[in-house]
């Protein structure tokens, strides 16, 4: 126990990707609300895996599905996280259209984080992928602009700039690297940090 209070944001890609269903013919609108679906149940299923490890968790989704989760309430979700708990933010923002890259924004800002934390499966922010490309520059620290202006594709541009124009630093860090996650929170620089600037 740190002191630090998380919120997490699951996407649902595992089981459907809403954007791309449109592509086989299904209704884009109908394929989103597919992969909100999508989300909560992924946020089940990491609600059990954290409560085994004796973490209370709660999940709180945007769209309204009392029977298996709480409904999204900023105020409620606040006071969840100063009691201790984990909440996992589910469903997307509950709009068709809005990426979990929108939706982990909207919710980073709604609850006043003062961080959010971008997992991925690679160290940080670089200029190509480094897995097709050996050249690939590596940035340890960018701002939003940066990020924008050289479509480095860190996230949908909607999360970037809710990011940028509410002032909220992004890191962006390797969720593979073993204890990844508690070097960050004990206060070491790991991955690329993002935040709020003029492009240089």
């Amino acid at each position: 126990d740190v002191g630090i209070e998380v919120g997490l944001v699951i996407g649902g890609g595992n089981i459907i990707r809403g954007a791309q269903t449109a592509g086989d013919g299904l209704n884009r609108v109908t394929g989103d609300q597919m992969g909100m679906l999508a989300t909560v149940i992924n946020a089940l299923a990491m609600q059990d895996v954290l409560e085994h490890l004796g973490q209370p968790v709660r999940v709180m989704s945007a769209l309204k599905i009392n029977q298996v989760c709480e409904d999204y309430i900023r105020r409620r979700a606040v006071r969840h996280l100063e009691k201790g708990r984990v909440v996992i933010f589910a469903a997307g923002t509950g709009n068709p259209f809005f990426t979990t890259d929108s939706a982990a924004s909207l919710r980073a800002i709604e609850i006043n984080a003062q961080l959010m934390i971008k997992a991925t499966k690679v160290e940080g922010v670089y200029s190509a992928d480094p897995q097709k490309d050996s050249n690939a520059k590596f940035y340890s620290r960018l701002t939003y602009d940066e990020a924008l202006d050289q479509r480095l594709n860190v996230m949908d541009t909607t999360a970037l700039v809710l990011c940028r124009d509410n002032n909220l630093p992004m890191r962006v860090m390797n969720i593979f690297e073993q204890g990844a996650i508690m070097k960050l929170m004990t206060g070491h620089e790991i991955g690329s940090l993002i935040e709020r600037g003029q492009i240089k």
